[in-house]
């Protein structure tokens, strides 16, 4: 399946590299864009946490303005800025701000990225992009997301929260959330969502509840239907051969929305649902791994 983004981030793609192209996966406009393919960076992009901008608070600045501003939640400042704690932001002081949502650990000694993948809810892959491509991790590490819960020795982020699944059961994984590893080296592409097994005119379901988003032809999405939900959380559910929702549509966890069908561009022959779950930040509907969700 090709990227699907409007032009103004074609210019992210090329500063941030293959880590952004990883978070974001797929981009939808609501309004129809051009199929596109992003070119994937040959080199590493560099750490998060060495791309960090610098806020001074002005008057009449809060802690959540300035977060709106920068397209972030406020917990993401809070936790990188331990000025911030007590709830006020003063006048005159600095503050760093983060390209993405996310927090910087302090990585216990001889932990791997798979160790910290597992303890956060984020694929490893992902970590060891958006900090430099470094085999092991360094002394600090940054964890990207959102709603962060402390877990005891273990805080994990909590990716869950859909309280419903996009099929009437359970179903298999034809292809999984991630860069894609039947295709050649030079023309590697990222696969944005879950490609879940299911017969053609298998009932898809709302994964949560929410508002209808977008409904329509979406290039090699086919019929897609776009559903945003609470706290800045979008799903989208792709190559349908018919949908019975309208765009403003409130929709309840587990309501029908469509079925399964074969229009677009899928990557299976299997019939299959393609499934995404995204997060709104200042980088757009960024793609997160639907598998945690479905846990």
């Amino acid at each position: 399946m090709q990227q699907l983004k409007p032009r103004y981030l074609e210019r992210v793609y090329r500063r941030v590299g293959k880590a952004i192209a990883l978070l974001l996966g797929l981009t939808l406009s609501i309004s129809p864009a051009q199929s596109q393919t992003p070119q994937e960076d040959s080199t590493c992009p560099p750490p998060v946490l060495s791309r960090l901008q610098r806020h001074r608070i002005a008057a009449g600045e809060t802690i959540a303005s300035i977060a709106s501003q920068y397209g972030l939640i406020p917990i993401t400042l809070v936790r990188l800025n331990p000025s911030l704690s007590g709830g006020s932001a003063p006048v005159g002081r600095e503050i760093l701000i983060p390209p993405i949502n996310g927090i910087r650990i302090q990585v216990p000694r001889g932990a791997t990225w798979k160790d910290l993948g597992e303890a956060y809810g984020v694929r490893a892959d992902i970590l060891f992009e958006l900090n430099g491509c470094q085999r092991y991790p360094s002394r600090v590490a940054f964890v990207p997301g959102v709603n962060w819960t402390s877990g005891g020795s273990n805080p994990r982020e909590n990716y869950t929260g859909l309280s419903g699944y996009p099929l009437p059961n359970l179903a298999s994984i034809g292809l999984a959330y991630g860069w894609r590893s039947d295709t050649a080296p030079e023309g590697r592409r990222f696969h944005s969502g879950l490609d879940l097994l299911a017969e053609p005119g298998t009932p898809v379901l709302a994964a949560d509840a929410g508002v209808v988003a977008f409904v329509g032809q979406q290039g090699n999405y086919g019929k897609l239907v776009v559903v945003n939900h609470a706290n800045g959380r979008q799903t989208r559910y792709a190559h349908l051969s018919e949908i019975v929702v309208r765009a403003g549509q409130r929709v309840r966890a587990g309501e029908t929305i469509g079925a399964v069908g074969a229009t677009g561009s899928p990557d299976l022959a299997a019939s299959h649902l393609h499934f995404e779950v995204r997060y709104n930040s200042a980088l757009g509907w960024v793609a997160q791994d639907p598998e945690i969700y479905l846990r």
